[in-house]
């Protein structure tokens, strides 16, 4: 479905005032994580999108070890 340019800026917008991953901005607007990804990089890209995506890049192995530690301890009670 395509979206007009009014509406790329909100997906954006949301994106940069909530400083949320890709993830959680494509499940608020039911869309996939590629589409909103190319919103980002390609279709109206910006420096603040730029740096919270480099952000979310280096943190997510550490949330990724959190979420695996978590899995254990729920297992192990």
């Amino acid at each position: 479905m395509a979206r007009n340019l009014d509406e790329i800026k909100d997906i954006v917008n949301y994106f940069n005032y909530t400083r949320s991953t890709v993830r959680k901005t494509a499940k608020h607007f039911h869309i996939s994580k590629s589409i909103v990804y190319n919103y980002l990089t390609k279709v109206y890209p910006n420096s603040t999108s730029r740096e919270i995506l480099d952000k979310n890049k280096s943190e997510r192995h550490i949330r990724g070890g959190q979420a695996t530690k978590n899995k254990y301890l729920s297992m192990r009670s």
